[in-house]
């Protein structure tokens, strides 16, 4: 199963971090038949309106995604996930035969309205990380680093801690 992040925005001061989780994932992912993550980054639209701007978000994420892709959005509003429910999240697709899954990092003011209406038959699931708002820069590196977990916990990798 192919894994991917796409994510608004192409400026990241996390860059490098979210590189080295992403490769180690995409290391300890290959024994479970996962490839990536790849990280698709798309350019934060400029536009007065907030929904402008979000309805163009929508477009430039959903262009990045392969067909046939399953989605996870990442969302304030989502369900808090512990690192082994995002390993579930991922056994679960990949045992499916999910051919991709994606996970979906809107830009500053977040999804549109009715973006994960529209693609409900191809949602996997909406996630948290608390219920704090965190800067989608740093919730990529967050991201990157819990894919890495899922793979660790999913090999029974000592990274992961209980």
């Amino acid at each position: 199963m192919r894994l991917l992040v796409a994510a608004v925005g192409r400026k990241d001061p996390f860059a490098e971090a979210t590189r080295d989780y992403l490769d180690r994932a995409s290391a300890t992912g290959r024994p479970l038949g996962l490839t990536g993550p790849t990280l698709h980054a798309v350019e934060a639209p400029r536009a007065t309106s907030g929904a402008v701007r979000q309805a163009r978000e929508a477009a430039l994420l959903s262009g990045a995604l392969p067909d046939g892709a399953r989605l996870v959005l990442l969302d304030e509003g989502g369900k808090d996930a512990t690192s082994r429910d995002v390993a579930r999240l991922v056994a679960r697709e990949r045992e499916a035969g999910t051919p991709s899954l994606a996970f979906l990092i809107g830009g500053a003011d977040g999804f549109a309205e009715g973006f994960a209406e529209a693609r409900r038959p191809r949602l996997a699931g909406t996630i948290a990380f608390g219920r704090a708002t965190w800067p989608h820069m740093l919730v990529r590196l967050m991201l990157a680093e819990q894919l890495y977990r899922a793979t660790t916990i999913l090999t029974n990798h000592p990274y992961h801690r209980d």
